[in-house]
């Protein structure tokens, strides 16, 4: 197990983290995606912290705050020091009737963190995320509040889920121009098949030195392996229950079709694979997995220790890039003389 550091930040996670939004379980999607209780929990994070994995992400909407309750008991009772592992939790998802139980204001703000403290049973937050855009409140509403929770001790770093460039960016130059914590890591959708990240949010990411958390990196289920054109799932499984997030089928059984012969010359899973590519990436600090049995989990911790070859890496690259779109395409047609530049003078390795 490798370890970056997240963002600019000293703070060292996993390559890997676990996501528990398999836990818990109630009504609606959070039954379809998952409903493991106490015990069945605990032996995946048990799973996870032997394996090496540093790091854990939950948020309070997950089965209505009932992940975050099995997740924080699971610590416990498996008596994990609390500087061995980082948590990271996410506030914005309506959390009752009342209008101000939603959205990133500093009202919902401040109570959603109390309320994760509680269930979690932690003294802080380690990593503290917004975890959608909202378009009714004040981006510096928003950032003002979280370091608030950064100087009271609440949350030690501050993230955001699910936000475009302009966004993050315009939160970044409040949080400079008024020397307030700044989002340190972004969590967002990335997988082999859908690659849309790549057109504005992993400039942004590298531009400004910001980690990437992956959620959903085998597009729920669908990169698994145990789908194709023949073979669209078994009834109840995740995919056929729960069709999210949106994927390009046609584009994902092409990305199929092309991993499925590297994994079995390697002798691995298509998944395997599929979490590899994602390893291989350089924007990527960590990939969030998610599992509702250990078998799962293992499969998943074991690609860590598959290696694409540059060869291998062309061909998935070939089947899965994006097609060219504007201002993309100028940009790299326009750049294209400088860069010739910048491999040719003695940075060009920096």
């Amino acid at each position: 197990m490798r370890y970056n550091s997240l963002g600019r930040t000293g703070l060292f996670v996993s390559e890997l983290c676990l996501g528990t939004m398999t836990f818990g379980g109630g009504a609606g999607i959070w039954n379809q995606i998952g409903d493991l209780q106490q015990a069945e929990a605990e032996r995946l994070v048990g799973r996870a912290i032997d394996a090496g994995i540093n790091f854990i992400d939950t948020a309070d909407v997950y089965s209505q705050g009932v992940s975050e309750q099995i997740t924080g008991q699971a610590l416990k009772n498996l008596k994990v020091p609390r500087d061995q592992v980082v948590v990271a939790t996410k506030v914005f998802s309506e959390m009752g009737k009342s209008p101000n139980e939603r959205g990133a204001s500093r009202y919902h703000i401040m109570d959603g963190v109390k309320a994760s403290l509680k269930r979690l049973q932690l003294d802080h937050i380690d990593l503290y995320q917004i975890h959608g855009f909202d378009p009714a409140t004040p981006i510096e509403e928003t950032v003002r509040a979280l370091d608030t929770l950064v100087q009271h001790g609440h949350v030690r770093y501050v993230g955001v889920s699910n936000w475009a460039a302009w966004q993050i960016m315009k939160a970044l130059g409040i949080a400079h121009h008024h020397g307030l914590a700044r989002f340190e890591s972004l969590q967002a959708y990335y997988t082999i098949a859908g690659r849309d990240l790549e057109r504005e949010l992993a400039p942004m990411l590298r531009s400004e030195g910001l980690g990437l958390m992956v959620w959903s990196p085998l597009a729920g289920g669908l990169l698994s392996g145990k789908y194709g054109r023949e073979q669209q799932g078994e009834a109840g499984s995740r995919r056929t229950t729960f069709d999210f997030p949106p994927v390009n089928r046609d584009r994902a059984w092409d990305c199929v079709d092309a991993m499925r012969p590297i994994a079995e010359k390697k002798g691995v899973s298509v998944a395997q694979i599929a979490l590899a590519w994602l390893l291989h990436q350089r924007a990527v600090t960590t990939v969030i997995i998610g599992a509702k049995r250990v078998d799962q989990l293992d499969d998943n911790i074991a690609a860590t220790q598959v290696t694409l070859s540059e060869e291998e890496l062309a061909v998935l690259d070939d089947v899965s890039g994006l097609p060219a779109e504007y201002p993309g395409w100028m940009l790299a047609r326009q750049g294209e003389y400088r860069r010739e530049q910048i491999k040719q003078s003695r940075h060009g390795e920096d």
